[in-house]
């Protein structure tokens, strides 16, 4: 009966939710592409940009975005499960800290990448201060690939969970890159612990 509750209430809280409807109507694959649109409005994270590595990446919307910014050039999605291609994405299906996924995208580009996004998070299960500290073990394995992968003056972008990983996550980051802020968009639910960090420009 809880159960039944409760998707009631998520059916509900969607069918309210600005974001959900207007994504419907624009032909995106979740409400999570307007967190990425606001970030770029904001902070200008694909100017100049010519590849894309979105970690995570199903349902897909973020790299649907990325096709739209930057037709011509390479972009990469991976996620453990299946969803939808898009035209000029190049897709794997695979774990992005396995040593065969880094060096299928390794090969992919064949060079260091200008952007790295992340909206990963793990299945929630209710208790807030667990899903923060495995969703800050994704954003620092995320982080740690991208500092491995990135170019000079590349860019990486992810979310994270306010708790206790957030300050840790936070000084890995001003330890590695030299322009750090974190920002939570308007889309970003308001009763929700997310926020994102945004870290351009390699030490």
């Amino acid at each position: 009966m809880k159960k039944n509750k409760i998707s009631k209430n998520w059916i509900n809280k969607q069918r309210k939710d600005i974001y959900v409807r207007k994504s419907k109507i624009e032909g995106y694959k979740s409400r999570a592409v307007y967190k990425l649109k606001e970030i770029d409005e904001k902070f200008k994270i694909f100017k100049h940009v010519d590849s894309v590595i979105d970690l995570g990446a199903a349902p897909g919307s973020w790299s649907q975005f990325a096709t739209t910014k930057i037709k011509s050039e390479k972009i990469l999605s991976i996620d453990l499960i299946r969803f939808e291609k898009f035209k000029n994405c190049h897709q794997i299906i695979g774990d992005f800290t396995d040593e065969s996924c880094k060096d299928e995208i390794k090969r992919y580009f064949g060079k260091k990448v200008d952007l790295i996004i992340s909206d990963m998070a793990v299945n929630t299960i209710g208790n807030k201060n667990v899903d923060s500290i495995v969703t800050g073990e994704l954003c620092l394995n995320a982080m740690d690939f991208a500092i491995g992968s990135l170019e000079t003056k590349g860019i990486f972008v992810s979310k994270v969970f306010m708790g206790s990983s957030f300050n840790e996550i936070v000084a890995l980051a001003k330890k590695s890159f030299k322009n750090v802020k974190v920002f939570k968009p308007l889309a970003s639910r308001k009763n929700s612990k997310e926020t994102f960090i945004i870290c351009k420009f390699l030490r």
